[in-house]
């Protein structure tokens, strides 16, 4: 089976660890929550969602990894990560709201990594 465009998971990769190394800095500086941490959130949400899309298509396709319910909870819970990192990072008024947007571009690269463990196919 043909594998799936790499440059989108390693895009992922890529967005969510620069996005956690640029909310990490904000921490370190002590600032605030940004505008530019939510539009980098929103470039990462659309990537996801651009993934998952592909993902989709692929499994209607007929293609089938190894562990078809770990993979469809991949695909459920990797959206939300953003979107719930944005909220709460925006409702967290002191300099630990960007330390969760770090987590969240953190959580987002080691979930691509794990999505292509589950399926090869997905590459990285």
């Amino acid at each position: 089976m043909l594998p799936v465009n790499g440059a989108v998971p390693t895009t992922i990769v890529v967005a969510g660890l620069a996005l956690a190394g640029y909310a990490l800095l904000m921490t370190a500086l002590n600032r605030r929550m940004g505008l530019g941490l939510l539009a980098a959130l929103g470039v990462l949400e659309i990537l996801v969602l651009v993934l998952v899309g592909i993902i989709v298509a692929r499994l209607a396709g007929g293609g089938r990894p190894a562990s078809l319910p770990t993979l469809i909870g991949y695909l459920i819970a990797m959206p939300f990560v953003p979107v719930a990192a944005g909220f709460w990072g925006a409702l967290e008024r002191s300099r630990w709201g960007p330390a969760v947007i770090a987590a969240a571009g953190l959580v987002a690269a080691v979930l691509m990594v794990r999505l292509h463990e589950i399926w090869p196919v997905i590459g990285v």
